[in-house]
């Protein structure tokens, strides 16, 4: 079995009582069978308490006012501290740390709806690169019997290069995203078409890059801030996790959208004049896009072998990014025209609680992102050169 992970995922300590936004309070957490088997053995008085905070119907833990039953005022973990580490089920004991599976390979990230991973994703100066491993285990090979390997070789390579552009500081960050827009989408269509292995990745990339460089800041106008209306309209149609989602995506609604196009252009001019005042700050801002979409890019990007959905992987990175930087505007607005480290992470890690950890919500996006022109390359160049370009 090979694995993989960004140089950064051992790093991890859970805070514990200390994190701003405890995991244990706001969602579900779903029980394991193998967890839910043991927790109905455990006897005594503890026991009792256990069995009746299951729900044994939809397998979770019942919630006090939106708490894990478990979760005490210290914000503690009651059931790990009666049994220890090992009575934890496997969201418990995994959680930030999350796998994607593909036949021989685990690869390894960090979410970023934890605070701690949030913070440590966007703090990351350096370029990310990942560490490989190998051990003798073997997987059953009927359990990926159907897994076309072709295809996830192809991916996994198709990644290796376009991560290799979105981590190219010598281009603006918005370049980078619209070449990695661009090429995925020949992708999709090549894959649809049945040629895929005949595309030349590689050149398709330089030629996108060369175009970009020719390629200059463009006023959008009115088209464009409707269009952003539109993406924002698709992402009220989500699933709603947390309540304080809601507030959140009108408060964005009403306070950056709702005087128009000439006032949000002039709101974002000030925003960013603000947050990039000095080069090395305008520097530090694309890197802090830059491993947001690194981040969602290893992530998501090669699930396209499983639903041949190459396009809507790269549209949601993009999208992530675009949308977790309206909510710095928004906080930077609230607060007074003011931006802190930590609010950006908070801004990041709330964004990913309601699109990361719901299922229903990423298979609609993807859904919209493949059906709707708007989130075609042409009409989000169009809103990435309106969002971060100045």
């Amino acid at each position: 079995m090979h694995y993989k992970k960004p140089q950064y995922y051992d790093n991890f300590t859970c805070i514990a009582d200390r994190c701003p936004d405890t995991c244990c309070a706001g969602w579900q957490i779903v029980i394991d069978d193998i967890s839910l088997e043991n927790y109905g053995k455990i006897s005594g008085t503890f026991g009792e308490r256990l069995q009746k905070s299951i729900d044994w119907e939809e397998g979770i833990f019942r919630q006090n006012q939106r708490r894990c039953a478990f979760l005490n005022q210290e914000n503690l973990c009651d059931l790990y501290r009666e049994l220890g580490a090992d009575s934890l089920c496997d969201t418990c004991r995994m959680y930030p740390r999350h796998v994607e599976e593909y036949e021989d390979l685990r690869e390894f990230s960090l979410s970023l709806s934890c605070p701690v991973a949030a913070e440590m994703i966007l703090g990351c100066k350096e370029q990310v690169h990942f560490l490989e491993e190998e051990d003798d285990v073997e997987e059953q090979e009927e359990e990926y019997e159907d897994f076309d390997i072709i295809l996830f070789d192809w991916l996994e390579e198709a990644r290796e290069v376009l991560l290799e552009v979105i981590q190219d500081r010598r281009l603006p960050v918005s370049a980078r995203m619209l070449v990695f827009l661009h090429v995925s989408f020949l992708s999709q269509k090549a894959l649809d078409q049945g040629s895929l292995l005949e595309m030349d990745l590689k050149a398709e990339v330089e030629k996108a890059v060369s175009e970009s460089r020719k390629t200059g800041v463009q006023k959008q106008g009115k088209q464009m801030f409707l269009n952003k209306i539109f993406l924002l309209k698709d992402l009220q149609k989500l699933e709603v996790l947390r309540e304080e989602w809601t507030e959140l995506l009108h408060r964005l609604e009403k306070n950056l959208y709702a005087r128009g196009a000439e006032n949000y252009e002039a709101l974002r001019e000030e925003f960013l004049e603000s947050v990039q005042e000095t080069s090395s700050q305008k520097k530090q801002w694309e890197i802090y896009e830059e491993q947001l979409l690194v981040f969602f890019v290893y992530t998501y990007f090669c699930g396209a072998v499983y639903d041949d959905m190459i396009y809507t992987k790269a549209v949601l990175a993009v999208f992530s990014v675009l949308w977790i930087e309206e909510l710095w505007m928004e906080r930077w607005l609230s607060k007074g025209k003011k931006l802190e480290f930590q609010d950006m992470v908070q801004a990041a890690y709330t964004y990913a609680r309601e699109i990361e950890h719901s299922d229903e919500n990423l298979n609609l996006l993807e859904e919209f992102f493949d059906t709707r022109t708007v989130y075609y390359p042409e009409k989000m160049e169009g809103i990435i050169q309106y969002q971060l370009e100045r």
